[in-house]
């Protein structure tokens, strides 16, 4: 695997596998999944339930800034455009 994925799974806390890209994140009270989407290149985050098991995916809108900002941090890092983490699918 290469490419921006692959540098992306290179950051820490990343996993990819195949066009896709996944970090987890807990905050205070709540815990997200972000992923990433090579061919669409695009961003989608999901917030965690307290079973650790299910999850919902939310509007970016509903997300904290700093999580969002660190996001668009780590897909400049890997070369890719930060305005993906706004693409819309």
């Amino acid at each position: 695997m290469d490419g921006p994925t692959a540098d992306l799974g290179a950051l820490d806390g990343w996993h990819a596998e195949g066009y896709a890209a996944r970090v987890h994140y807990r905050g205070a009270d709540d815990r997200y999944s972000i992923e990433f989407y090579g061919p669409s290149e695009c961003v989608l985050y999901w917030k965690v339930k307290g079973d650790g098991e299910t999850a919902v995916p939310v509007g970016r809108e509903t997300v904290p800034d700093p999580l969002r900002e660190r996001i668009r941090n780590d897909l400049e890092t890997a070369g890719i455009d930060p305005g993906a983490e706004r693409q819309s699918l």
